[in-house]
């Protein structure tokens, strides 16, 4: 079944109260990094800025950020990217008077969610419409589908096997995560356990909380984690796997991180940049058991693409946690719009998506309902009759 992205309806411009209402005003930045007094906060919604008389829509936009006015453009920036003499959109309300429009309403009411969802609610239907979405993303040209992993989701056996299939089939497009997924992942590979545990059994082996350590010693002697794999330490994993096929991972550091290993970005503005490099392709996130990460990407990714056939299209979010907490924390900070949240065990989720869009769903009934050959014997006039096999 084809998914159905909802349809953006653009505003009537030709109604009065957008003609009357005025240009934009614009502030000069007089030093990097700084925003001019009463610059204008931007939001997830969908805005439009008057400038000139032409009513104009960014490209992407993102939260907590400043309009910047460039080359007869709007672009949506971080204030630290700011640079001396750039135009900054002015506004303290974000209202028609000021030539700003918020337009909650180009999306339908269906895509923003609904708030309350615990971990007693049934998420089938939120399933089967992530399926859809995730075909449909996968198989359009400019669709890009970004996976947001905390390190649980790497510490099971069927976890790894399923995120290695999805990757494998096309539903991941890029990863972003930190050193301790990472780390964990190249343990598994390289040990078989995560944290010391064996991946599969979840036995502690001897000394086994040597083992992460022993991995990062490994890898920063090896210098990448591209060179560890390449020399053959890996035997599996989502990050050989990526790295095997060469998908971007962006790994962004925090100051507990152990190690850490090489290609974690420690620079908390360089890795704040290459993670929104990625999103700003993102067609479809998936954040599943990390608040750190997930939040920081709600703030950043813009809510909706304009597509290459010129539509627009809302960019989903979904979060996936156990903790009802932290979903409904992601939620707020996407403003609703285009989120789903679904309170759940994360290995299950990530086996459910391998289950549903890799492995055919018509194998697994078949084989879960066959009835295995056996010799069996008919009961007649009190005589057992032999009558082979079935």
């Amino acid at each position: 079944m084809e998914f159905q992205i909802p349809e953006f309806v653009w505003p009537n411009f030709s109604e009065e109260k957008y003609k009357n209402a005025p240009d934009i005003k614009l502030g000069k930045v007089e030093k990097d990094g700084v925003a001019p007094d009463g610059f204008y906060l931007t939001t997830h919604m969908p805005t439009f800025y008057k400038k000139d008389g032409e009513w104009l829509f960014p490209e992407h936009n993102s939260l907590n950020c400043v309009a910047v006015y460039k080359d007869g453009k709007i672009v949506i920036e971080e204030i630290r990217d700011l640079a001396v003499g750039e135009e900054v959109v002015l506004s303290t309300k974000g209202d028609l008077e000021s030539g700003i429009l918020i337009y909650r309403e180009g999306f339908p009411k269906s895509l923003y969610s609904a708030e309350g969802k615990a971990v007693e609610t049934s998420f089938s239907e939120d399933y089967d419409k992530l399926f859809e979405l995730m075909q449909h993303e996968r198989d359009r040209e400019d669709g890009y589908i970004v996976w947001v992993l905390g390190p649980s989701v790497v510490f099971d056996y069927d976890t790894r096997h399923a995120l290695n299939k999805l990757a494998e089939n096309g539903y991941i497009d890029c990863l972003l995560g930190g050193n301790a997924m990472c780390t964990h992942d190249l343990e598994g590979g390289f040990l078989q356990t995560a944290l010391g545990q064996n991946i599969y059994t979840q036995e502690n082996v001897p000394m086994g909380h040597y083992n992460h350590l022993d991995l990062l010693n490994e890898v920063r002697m090896a210098g990448s984690i591209k060179n560890f794999i390449a020399a053959g330490n890996v035997k599996d994993g989502i990050i050989k796997t990526l790295s095997d096929m060469d998908i971007p991972f962006v790994l962004s550091g925090s100051i507990r991180d152990d190690g850490p290993l090489p290609e974690v970005i420690g620079d908390t503005e360089r890795a704040l940049s290459e993670t929104k490099k990625e999103l700003d392709k993102a067609t479809l996130i998936i954040c599943i058991a990390t608040m750190l990460h997930s939040l920081s990407v709600a703030n950043m990714a813009s809510s909706y693409r304009i597509r290459k056939d010129g539509n627009v299209t809302p960019v989903y979010m979904y979060s996936i946690d156990v903790t009802e907490n932290v979903v409904h924390k992601v939620g707020a900070t996407r403003e609703h719009m285009a989120f789903v949240p679904m309170v759940t065990n994360v290995q299950d989720f990530v086996v459910n998506c391998e289950k549903a869009l890799v492995t055919p769903a018509d194998r697994v009934f078949q084989d879960a309902m066959k009835i295995p050959e056996s010799e069996y014997v008919e009961i007649k006039n009190n005589e057992q009759t032999e009558r082979g096999d079935i």
